[in-house]
């Protein structure tokens, strides 16, 4: 083969590559592969890693009004298949963030997913406004699972209905994409995830961590300084699982799926239960380069099916309805 012939061939090879492009309601993103904001830092973090401009997207770290300093430590403790954590919400303030954090986060070519908090309406609907007509962010990702303070420390997303106000509120504030993140920690999260929809939410992640504990047995003490944290890893991947898969058979708007993915196989099944792209968190403590290793695996995993487009995979769960 001469040199003549090799540049048609290479050209074939790359035309050959699957799409692996998703919508997100307006959001396109080159793959469904997206790093969970607490485990990817600000972007800037995994620079010297990951080359974020190959990732679907980014959610950075959650940002409140106000500065805030987080729980007492011990923050983290390690579980059989997974960790659990008490960070508190620990973060910079939305105007540090919009000074010394977004500028950097706009150099970067991926969809840049800002996560918001609150512990009132007024909160949620505050941050959102200093978010309106930044450059660079591609859309807002809502936490519910906050404390509500108006209501007696209940958390926003067990409550449809204050679920729904909490959306309204961003959604009036906001001129971007609003995601909104479910909490697990309900009976069941469909009536939440049917809620906000109808509030207007342009899609939804879920799930966040569950809620859990562990205890030194020689002192006899929580090993969290805040006594209960957030599990997250592949201990929760099969309930995180479910829960997209009663979702994505609920609502009408797209569905992201979280928890425990932490390879090609893990994020195909969320994708073949319906969600449109996947989060990954716990897994970038474990392998700082997963989300490039799933991109690569879904890749491989199309190309070898002769599949054009991630997208054909998309909500193929052979399964029968459930009530």
């Amino acid at each position: 083969m001469g040199a003549g012939d090799i540049f048609p061939l290479l050209s074939m090879m790359a035309a050959k590559q699957p799409d692996l492009r998703v919508k997100i309601g307006s959001l396109t993103l080159k793959n469904p592969v997206i790093a969970a904001s607490g485990t990817f830092g600000y972007g800037r973090e995994y620079a010297e890693l990951v080359d974020a401009s190959l990732l679907g997207g980014i959610v950075v770290k959650g940002i409140s009004l106000k500065h805030r300093p987080g729980n007492p430590p011990p923050r983290i403790v390690e579980t059989p298949c997974g960790m659990l954590n008490a960070i508190g919400l620990e973060n910079i303030g939305l105007e540090t963030f919009l000074k010394e954090k977004l500028p950097e986060l706009q150099k970067l070519d991926t969809a840049v997913i800002v996560n918001i908090y609150g512990h009132s309406m007024e909160e949620y609907a505050a941050v959102t406004a200093g978010l309106k007509g930044a450059d660079g962010i591609a859309a807002i990702e809502v936490n519910i699972s906050c404390p509500n303070v108006e209501c007696g420390g209940m958390a926003f997303g067990t409550d449809p209905d204050v679920s729904a106000r909490v959306t309204e509120r961003v959604l009036k504030a906001s001129d971007k994409p609003v995601i909104v993140k479910l909490s697990p920690n309900v009976t069941d999260v469909r009536p939440v995830a049917l809620a906000v929809e109808s509030a207007g939410a342009h899609a939804v992640s879920l799930i966040n961590t569950l809620t859990g504990m562990a205890v030194d047995i020689e002192r006899r003490t929580p090993v969290l300084g805040n006594i209960s944290g957030g599990l997250s890893g592949p201990a929760i991947r099969p309930v995180a699982l479910y829960m997209v898969h009663r979702v994505v058979n609920a609502v009408h708007i797209p569905v992201i799926g979280i928890g425990g993915i932490l390879d090609s196989q893990d994020a195909l099944q969320f994708l073949i239960a319906g969600a449109k792209a996947v989060q990954v968190g716990t897994g970038n403590f474990v392998n700082p380069k997963a989300t490039l290793d799933i991109i690569e695996g879904l890749r491989r995993f199309c190309a070898d099916r002769g599949i054009a487009r991630i997208e054909e995979v998309i909500g193929t769960l052979k399964a029968p309805k459930q009530p």
